[in-house]
């Protein structure tokens, strides 16, 4: 039985309760990509749990998957499998299988353009050239959902290869500015489940 089969049998069982708000990380899965520029999604996800009681992850919607509790709110956290340009299988999957509306989809993915350290968020918006976000757009049929943008700093230079720079991983040197923006992440994604995502973005961006 393929990985796909075993996805397909469990997305089939019965959800026990439906959650509020779904909370996706963005990343690429296997041990090759851990710690890389373009996982910064998945790591800002496992800070966030963390931080919750989490009774592990299950394979459901093509991703690694638990439902917590956060702010007193029932969330659903995802960690797509897909490999990052397919993201968006996953995000349809749980929205559709729950009937969770855009604005309750919370998506954390890292962003050349910030450096690293600081973070942004954004009610909506488009792609950005990002391809993650591109494939959520385009399966879902939508740009209403709060993102939570990390910085993984910009290219050494302008002809620098940029799957070569978002598939590198973080320096020593990064490391403490980064757990600085895991951190305000995980605390921006709180705020936002609480409807207060005015001072989420007051107090981050």
């Amino acid at each position: 039985m393929s990985i796909w089969d075993i996805f397909k049998k469990i997305e089939g069982e019965k959800p026990s309760g439906k959650p509020e708000f779904i909370i996706v990380g963005l990343g690429n899965p296997g041990l090759t990509y851990e710690n890389t520029r373009h996982n910064a999604g998945f790591m800002a996800v496992d800070r966030l749990l963390d931080e919750v009681q989490n009774t592990g992850f299950k394979l459901k919607f093509k991703s690694k998957c638990t439902t917590v509790s956060i702010s007193g709110k029932s969330c659903l956290i995802l960690k797509p499998e897909t490999f990052m340009n397919n993201s968006g299988e996953a995000v349809e999957a749980a929205m559709s299988f729950y009937k969770i509306s855009p604005n309750n989809v919370i998506i954390i993915f890292d962003d050349i353009s910030l450096d690293v350290g600081n973070i942004r968020i954004r009610r909506k918006g488009s792609s950005g050239g990002h391809n993650g976000i591109k494939s959520i757009i385009e399966l879902t049929g939508s740009e209403d959902f709060p993102r939570v943008k990390i910085g993984v700093g910009k290219k050494p230079r302008p002809d620098y290869d940029l799957a070569k720079w978002v598939l590198s991983k973080f320096s020593k040197s990064e490391e403490e500015a980064l757990n600085k923006a895991l951190g305000s992440a995980a605390e921006s994604v709180k705020l936002i489940i609480e409807g207060k995502i005015n001072e989420a973005m007051n107090k981050y961006n």
